[in-house]
């Protein structure tokens, strides 16, 4: 689902609510996905405190009903809660949102079920007040588990049927009393079933509303990345640009201080472009840059950040590296465009585009600055268009360009 597709997805679920609380098939996944740890959770949690107040329910049944006592022990405590444990273990354990829905709207049938059982079981005067208290168990289901709406009404009509069953066929229980307990049950049924539908609704809607701003938050933060990374790119080369590469210049330099390592750095210019530009135009131009550019990025070191300073003009930096090592990788680079045979019929010889790199390799000291390392580079590249292009000139010291401070690599 592509991300404008999401948001109309969304915004349809939002202005037309479905009265079965349902959503699209995709988006009712991801719901479920998402939610599904922490509701199952509250579900075992919710299950935890129901069991227990399920089996303290036996002090009511000692009262009531001491006769039928132990009978009220062994389905309270090895039907029941041998039935609901386990399911609520499955429930942390993780299981799907169906079969948590099902398990869990079966403890209440069953609930319902053996309190039932206990309570037509005993001849008690007054024991069928008891009935009274099982509109907890549809409490239970449809506001402490807050099952799914139609899992709650699936468990609520059947428990009501079941009761009705049983309080029907209850001689001890006046018709009156009988009467008013399946009016007190059916009408908490339908009670808890609203607060349910409401609770779920609520529930669906605040998070479609998260949905909607996290997706908005995550559009605007791309939106920002990506103007981020286009201040900071070259749109042309889709190298960095000017203004990254001073940047992370003066980034290296400083981590240079820090570490007493070296900084090295390459100045490369396009032999004879302006040439190239007044034969093949300006178009064709802008692909011989990118040609280079695409080069110098596939061959320069991952350690080396490459940026495109200018009109025909490139940089390499790196750190750390050797002067030795740094003259190897601009030979490299060298080489590499050489070996395109790009033609350029705009030049008397070679008529091959080619490169002139001059870099030069400092070690951050009293009195050298960072710029003293770009003028360096910078006058290696001169020196090295002055003695005919298509070559390396490297100085590894600011003061001179000869001697010891200066490695020449030619075509």
């Amino acid at each position: 689902m592509t991300s404008d597709s999401f948001a109309s997805t969304i915004e349809h679920e939002l202005s037309h609510p479905k009265w079965h609380l349902r959503f699209s098939r995709a988006l009712e996944a991801r719901f479920e996905r998402d939610t599904q740890p922490q509701r199952n959770r509250n579900m075992v949690v919710a299950g935890l405190i129901a069991a227990l107040i399920y089996s303290l329910f036996l002090i009511n049944d000692y009262s009531f009903r001491p006769e039928v006592f132990w009978l009220s022990v062994l389905i309270r405590g090895f039907v029941v809660l041998p039935f609901g444990l386990p399911i609520l273990w499955a429930v942390y354990k993780g299981v799907s949102g169906s079969a948590r829905e099902t398990m869990m709207a079966s403890t209440v049938v069953v609930g319902m079920v053996a309190s039932c059982l206990i309570s037509v079981s005993s001849k008690s005067p007054y024991s069928y007040l008891d009935i009274f208290s099982f509109g907890l168990i549809l409490v239970v289901g449809n506001i402490l588990y807050s099952l799914r709406f139609s899992y709650a009404l699936g468990s609520s009509l059947l428990s009501v049927a079941i009761m009705v069953y049983f309080v029907i066929g209850y001689d001890p229980m006046p018709t009156e009393v009988k009467r008013l307990a399946i009016f007190s049950i059916c009408a908490k049924a339908v009670f808890t079933l609203v607060a349910n539908y409401r609770l779920e609704a609520s529930e669906r809607k605040a998070y479609l509303l998260l949905l909607r701003e996290t997706h908005r938050t995550g559009h605007a933060l791309r939106s920002n990345a990506e103007l981020s990374k286009l201040s900071l790119t070259d749109p042309l080369t889709e190298l960095a640009n000017r203004r990254q590469f001073d940047a992370l210049f003066n980034h290296y330099w400083q981590q240079a201080v820090e570490e007493r390592a070296t900084v090295g750095l390459m100045v490369i210019d396009i032999d004879c472009f302006k040439a190239y530009n007044d034969y093949y135009g300006h178009l064709q131009g802008d692909h011989c840059l990118k040609s280079v550019a695409s080069t110098l990025a596939t061959h320069a070191s991952s350690a080396c950040v490459v940026a495109r300073f200018g009109g025909e003009e490139f940089v390499v930096l790196s750190k750390g590296q050797p002067h030795q090592a740094v003259l190897d990788q601009a030979e490299q680079l060298r080489h590499s465009v050489e070996a395109l045979q790009l033609p350029h019929l705009g030049r008397v010889a070679p008529d091959y585009v080619t490169i002139s790199v001059g870099g030069a390799v400092l070690q951050p000291t009293v009195g050298v600055n960072a710029s003293q390392l770009f003028r360096a580079a910078d006058q290696a590249l001169y020196e090295a268009k002055r003695q005919g292009r298509n070559r390396v000139v490297m100085i590894s010291s600011p003061d001179a360009l000869s001697g010891d401070g200066l490695s020449i690599s030619i075509q």
